[in-house]
């Protein structure tokens, strides 16, 4: 476990187990720079202890860049329980977890992840106050699906202005890989923007509301990468971009909303580049509901939070393109390097008062 810590340079990991609930957690806590630990609670039945840790690492480390790259005074966090959320999870296993969280004094605090809702939080919130995502009525953001689709969308025009020459989506053509939530919001804001969409998904549901509000073109999951558009936005899984995708799109932008979207990354951003492939980075794409999110401790209003989604994602996609280009690096390593810098600088202020 230390040598993992090592590796991903992880300042703290909890275990917790609850014999009466059945609660197994685990929190993990990457970089505290900016402040507490930030990120969702997954629910997910793993096939392994291992494969519980291997995730909440890569998960908390990969907070940590989407919050500093987010402007947003929170570290990188992240905590897994594992268990069904279909099944196993209630209210005694949500309690416990709350309980846990409070024993680490407000260095972390959670929302939801796969496995876990909003009406989750309530429960979780009633014994810890280190909780967001709950439901408006109780002060919160509620669902963060709407406000993730906004950012995505604002950063797909400013990305769109970089690539293309105008930040217009009229007449753009645009394939939606996942029809879920986001996806599908997304999609209505493009339409509403003049674009043309095609989309795809696993779900039928998802696809028969998609058709019957949005009234969009559909293919198969399959055929999503072989449709000649001026975008490709991946909404579902990660890793959708790899040997076998890559070769088949047709597309001169790729900013979608789903996390770990390269396979690999450094190959496969070299083999979009070999395309002439632009691609726009996840986590500074899809970080409207961590910022939304941080306006609950400061009283959550949702013109002010909207707006603030709107102005750092845009700004911050224009930052990462000018860097890659000034840099003469990937647009990977250019969003790294802003996330980075403002962790450095945080640390820089940290001496005025520890010496």
């Amino acid at each position: 476990m230390f040598k993992a810590l090592e590796q991903g340079e992880h300042e703290q990991v909890v275990y917790g187990y609850d014999r009466a609930s059945g609660l197994k957690a685990i929190i993990a806590l990457h970089n505290t720079a900016l402040g507490p630990g930030f990120g969702g609670t997954r629910i997910m039945k793993y096939a392994s202890d291992q494969d519980a840790l291997t995730d909440v690492l890569r998960l908390s480390r990969a907070m940590t860049y989407k919050n500093s790259a987010a402007g947003i005074d929170f570290g990188g966090g992240k905590a897994v329980i594992v268990a069904d959320a279909r099944k196993e999870k209630n209210e005694d296993l949500l309690r416990a977890f709350g309980k846990m969280i409070n024993t680490l004094n407000g260095r972390y605090i959670t929302g939801v992840d796969i496995g876990t809702t909003e009406e989750d939080m309530v429960v979780i919130s009633k014994e810890t106050k280190c909780c967001v995502a709950l439901p408006e009525s109780y002060g919160g953001v509620g669902s963060t699906s709407a406000v993730t689709a906004y950012g995505v969308f604002h950063g797909i025009k400013a990305a769109a202005d970089i690539v293309f020459g105008t930040a217009s989506l009229k007449n753009k053509s645009i394939a939606i890989q996942g029809l879920g939530n986001v996806g599908f919001v997304l999609a209505r804001y493009l339409i509403e923007e003049g674009a043309t969409v095609i989309g795809a998904d696993v779900n039928e549901d998802c696809i028969n509301r998609a058709v019957k509000e949005l009234s969009i073109d559909i293919v198969t999951p399959d055929q999503i990468y072989d449709q000649p558009v001026d975008i490709f936005s991946p909404c579902a899984l990660g890793g959708v971009l790899n040997d076998q995708s890559i070769p088949r799109l047709k597309c001169k932008l790729i900013a979608g909303a789903a996390n770990n979207q390269l396979d690999e990354d450094e190959k496969h951003y070299a083999m979009l580049h070999d395309k002439g492939i632009a691609y726009g980075v996840d986590y500074i794409l899809n970080a409207g509901g961590v910022i939304a999110n941080s306006h609950q401790f400061i009283g959550y209003i949702r013109e002010r939070a909207y707006q603030e989604v709107y102005t750092n994602i845009s700004k911050n996609i224009d930052k990462v393109f000018k860097i890659a280009e000034r840099d003469q690096i990937s647009t990977i390593e250019a969003a790294k390097n802003l996330a980075e810098h403002r962790l450095e600088m945080a640390v820089q202020r940290k001496k005025w008062f520890y010496k």
